[in-house]
């Protein structure tokens, strides 16, 4: 997915000037996620505005992202400018510390696909370092900020590796939040091991469902049924 540009089925995706491409983890979680309604939706660290488009396609509601880095701004205000979805999005240069100080809005929606690094190495491109690392967005920080900015009965969505998963949650349920729904993703069933926790929290308790989607059958781009249907309105080759 390294190309300038990634083509969705009613979307394209400029990627040249942003640290981070196109991933699956941002195609899985705009897949997931549904917007039941939602009226207002935040993406924050939107990237290339992947996330905030996915919902763009699916939703009536209006969807503001923010960046902390001035290239994944500009390319993401790109990306929405040319696309069909245009009058629904909105982006913001401004990191989530700052936005959920000065912002009045409450929202319905948050997703992210946050940074998630924290004792690995660092890159030399300091814009993909951001992007990949907690440093600049630690959980509690990210956490603390969605607490102000989503409504009562509002809903919080992200994706992470399985281990940080564990621990975002656990911190997150400290403050407050439950979580609600839980999915586990495996890139094959013969390994068993879960590669990413897709989670959403809510302020109040509710009843939980959880459920497993493993991404590829034997051979490697031999896709499974199962990741086709939650990928098909995006993914041209679905």
């Amino acid at each position: 997915m390294a190309n300038s540009t990634f083509a969705f089925k009613q979307f394209v995706i400029k990627q040249d000037k942003c640290a981070m491409k196109v991933s699956t983890d941002a195609v899985l979680l705009g897949a997931w996620v549904i917007p039941n309604g939602s009226l207002n939706i935040l993406d924050i660290g939107t990237g290339t505005g992947v996330i905030a488009l996915m919902l763009a396609q699916k939703s009536k509601g209006k969807i503001h992202a923010i960046d902390i880095e001035k290239s994944a701004y500009e390319q993401a205000k790109i990306n929405f400018e040319e696309s069909i979805f245009t009058e629904s999005l909105s982006v913001e240069h401004k990191s989530l510390q700052d936005f959920a100080k000065s912002s009045t809005q409450k929202f319905d929606l948050i997703v992210t696909n946050p940074p998630y690094f924290v004792d690995s190495l660092k890159s030399f491109d300091s814009n993909r370092s951001n992007a990949r690392h907690a440093d600049i967005l630690p959980y509690i920080e990210l956490i603390e900020g969605v607490k102000i900015i989503m409504s009562e009965k509002g809903k919080f969505c992200l994706i992470l590796p399985k281990n940080e998963a564990i621990k975002f949650r656990e911190q997150a349920e400290s403050r407050g939040f439950h979580l609600s729904k839980l999915l586990r993703i495996r890139t094959t069933l013969d390994k068993g091991e879960e590669k990413r926790h897709l989670m959403q929290f809510e302020f109040r308790p509710t009843e939980f469902s959880e459920s497993t989607l493993v991404i590829e059958k034997d051979e490697r781009h031999s896709y499974t049924e199962e990741y086709k249907n939650l990928t098909k309105d995006y993914y041209i080759h679905f």
